[in-house]
């Protein structure tokens, strides 16, 4: 958040300046620009590219920066009224609405303004992300032979094997041959639920569950249809009367470290879940997107379901993207039987492959000593910041109740006090210089209560911490003071 304050304010500056040149005038260097204003080249930089892509500066490659030429009158507005009718003309004959609400997914990636703190963020803050690592991984990648040229569509065989091997432990229940690799987590949900249920069909999620799934799921015309969770996962006596009831074929969960209660599927429940879908002769979609991001103190993890599933009833997606950058999108699809061509056809028409490079980068990135060294330190600062947030929850505001405190993830799950408008409080929330995340787009139907999810891992520290909830207190009591008097 301060990268993006600083570059902010300098752009800022730089457009004040501007108005001091004629167009083609050419700009201090980047090096006085550093020492007048005392940041950083990188600030320099991005604040150059920000007022390029507004049109206000040309930069040319070893000549510098120049103020652009005056831009010409806005062309007149067209009229897209039209649209309105053919967007909606065959509306009545869908099973499902076909607009999708995105605004579940684009609370957590959308940046907050400046000087905000960023309770919504979904992917850890740059302080977190192993971004010298990354940077030599990708500098080594693009030297590799044939780095630039085209990668198997099912992706290449070195990674296919690394994820095979993450995923299926030394025992080998995962071969290569099971694994595609894919652009990211979201990616490859959208390819699995295109490939297993038609439009209109049911799918069974858990409640609450991401809303990025279930944004996904009405985007391709299914339905979801909710299963409640609770601190052990999923209960698969629900799970079983949903089956039954909707005849569904898919049901979609995530057994580690559920988002958002960061529940644990428990032990006794797992092959009761794997029975439950294969009696039903249905699919199990397994989003395993948070396993590199188990804290501290987690213990031994679970293995994935489709590590304990020969049948071919998982088709599990896991994903490099949350324990890296919101830019590294490198995902696996791991799949068995007929299913698994069905899956590949998709992804090869909707995005042929992901590019090679990426995937170069990511064979380099996990097979260096930087790796593990990354993990271990993830995994302790996200128990840092847990526990700071935790220990700040209780002394500010303990009328919100913490259910679960999950040992892996970047989040907290909170319930709200019976009455709380959500919307007010997100609202108040941003005003005071916090962005939360309601709980409402979490769930698919009616939710039994008001909540709010915390992340921990997109601030800069336990400080930004403290005082986010701190900011967080203050909006409580402006919301409780106004239905006070409105009541």
């Amino acid at each position: 958040m301060q990268q993006r304050s600083s570059v902010d304010e300098l752009a800022r500056k730089l457009r004040q300046e501007l108005k001091r040149y004629p167009p083609g005038g050419k700009l201090p260097s980047s090096r006085a620009l550093v020492e007048r204003h005392r940041v950083s080249p990188v600030t320099v930089s991005r604040a150059l590219a920000q007022l390029a892509a507004e049109g206000l500066v040309v930069t040319r490659p070893g000549a510098g920066a120049f103020r652009a030429a005056r831009r010409p009158p806005a062309a007149p507005a067209g009229d897209t009224s039209w649209q309105e009718v053919a967007l909606s003309a065959d509306g009545a004959a869908d099973l499902v609405p076909r607009t999708v609400d995105a605004s579940g997914v684009t609370v957590s990636l959308a940046a907050p303004p400046p000087g905000v703190i960023e309770f919504n963020g979904g992917y850890p803050h740059p302080s977190l992300q192993p971004e010298r690592a990354m940077a030599a991984a990708l500098s080594r990648a693009g030297r590799r032979p044939g780095a630039w040229g085209r990668p198997p569509l099912e992706g290449l065989p070195e990674l296919r094997e690394w994820f095979a091997r993450s995923i299926g432990g030394p025992e080998g229940t995962v071969t290569a041959a099971e694994v595609l690799i894919t652009a990211g987590g979201q990616s490859a949900l959208t390819t699995a639920l295109r490939a297993l249920a038609p439009p209109g069909a049911p799918v069974l999620v858990e409640s609450p569950t991401y809303p990025g799934m279930l944004a996904i799921a009405r985007s391709s015309g299914l339905r979801p249809v909710p299963v409640p969770v609770d601190a052990d996962g999923v209960r698969p006596e629900l799970l079983a009367d949903a089956f039954r009831a909707t005849g569904a074929r898919v049901f979609v969960c995530q057994p580690l470290f559920q988002n958002p209660t960061g529940a644990v599927l428990a032990p006794d429940r797992r092959a009761r879940v794997l029975r439950t879908a294969r009696e039903a002769g249905a699919f199990v979609v397994e989003d395993d997107f948070v396993r590199r991001l188990a804290h501290e103190d987690s213990g031994p993890l679970p293995p994935p379901l489709v590590a304990d599933d020969p049948d071919g009833v998982v088709v599990h997606v896991g994903s490099l993207t949350k324990a890296t950058s919101p830019s590294f999108r490198v995902s696996a699809l791991i799949a068995r039987g007929p299913v698994l061509e069905r899956l590949r056809a998709i992804q090869v028409v909707d995005t042929f492959f992901v590019p090679r490079p990426l995937q170069e980068a990511a064979l380099e990135l996990v097979g260096s000593p930087a790796w593990p060294r990354h993990l271990r330190t993830l995994a302790a600062e996200l128990k840092s910041r847990r526990d700071a947030m935790t220990a700040a929850l209780r002394q500010h505001l303990p009328d919100l109740v913490l259910a679960h405190i999950p040992s892996g993830g970047y989040h907290l799950w909170l319930r709200l006090p019976d009455g709380t408008d959500e919307s007010a409080l997100t609202a108040a929330a941003l005003r005071s210089g916090v962005a939360v995340t309601p709980g409402r787009p979490y769930f698919s139907a009616e939710p039994p209560a008001p909540h709010l999810r915390l992340s921990f891992a997109a601030v800069a520290g336990t400080a930004e911490i403290a005082e986010g909830v701190r900011r967080l207190r203050t909006a409580c009591e402006e919301v409780r003071a106004r239905g006070a008097r409105e009541g």
